[in-house]
């Protein structure tokens, strides 16, 4: 009897949790649908199928400059951070030695630095070497931002690889650079899944160092462009056309995570084994 009691608690907690989850989600979804007067209560649900919310949000938002802006930010950002916390981490953990501990902490105490806390003085340097405010001034703040955590990553993989992976290849006269690319990096498969999912993830939903750094409207990511539509006391919000620009910005990742999400999954399992 108790064992019911306890299931049926269990049970009415996972429902609370679902329900509490997807309602604001469906309540975006099905807001999004409705035309731009119809705003009355957001719980009559999926009364109205129509797509004005859509276009006007994906016209005001410049939505494909947008995109681009925000591909090659994100993609550009993770691919720099894949390559320089991945190649940072082997003689981390490869070389016993003070000074590569004392780079793994270095490393490690950026995760206790918001980067929030010391935006102004980084903003400041940026004015005096005078870097201009483009759409590629904020992949400097996000490869910062992300090595710590990846280079913690990384660094954790490459101890659990067997130095006598690499022995072949070096009796075989291979350096230092091919053996990390040809014996180690693709043994690190699961780690690089795990860092781009988590920091490409933040990349492209932050609109915090874009909103700092870029300047011209033209050079926007979706996140900036999506905020857009707040509005303010002399022009309030529509949050039709808001919650229109919210799926439109994560559409491309639903889709993304449609194609892929065998590929992630794995990646996410093996990445939870190992550590």
């Amino acid at each position: 009897m108790s064992k019911k009691i306890s299931r049926g608690i269990i049970y009415l907690f996972l429902i609370c949790y679902v329900v509490t989850s997807v309602s604001p989600l469906i309540i975006v979804l099905s807001s999004s649908f409705r035309s731009v007067g119809n705003m009355k209560s957001p719980l009559m649900l999926f009364n109205e199928f129509k797509l004005e919310s859509y276009l006007r949000a994906f016209t005001n938002m410049n939505y494909p400059g947008e995109l681009l802006n925000s591909v090659l930010t994100t993609g550009g950002s993770v691919l720099v951070v894949v390559i320089i916390a991945s190649m940072a981490s082997y003689p981390i953990s490869r070389i016993k030695s003070k000074l590569s501990r004392f780079l793994y902490y270095f490393f490690i105490a950026g995760l206790v630095i918001p980067a929030q806390m010391v935006i102004v003085p980084i903003a400041q340097t940026f004015g005096r070497l005078n870097i201009p405010n483009t759409r590629f001034t904020p992949m400097i703040m996000f490869i910062t931002c992300s090595l710590p955590f990846s280079t913690f990553l990384f660094a954790g993989f490459i101890k659990s690889v067997p130095v006598e992976v690499e022995e072949s290849a070096f009796l075989d006269g291979a350096g230092l650079l091919k053996r990390f690319s040809i014996m180690v990096f693709p043994l690190l498969k699961p780690a690089t899944v795990s860092v781009i999912i988590t920091q490409g993830l933040w990349i492209w939903n932050d609109y915090f160092f874009p909103m700092v750094f870029v300047s011209k409207s033209s050079q926007y990511s979706l996140p900036v462009g999506m905020i857009q539509f707040l509005g303010d006391r002399e022009n309030p919000a529509q949050w039709n056309v808001l919650f229109a620009a919210c799926i439109l910005c994560v559409l491309p990742l639903i889709l993304l995570f449609a194609f892929l999400q065998k590929q992630f999954i794995n990646g996410i399992a093996a990445g939870a084994v190992k550590g």
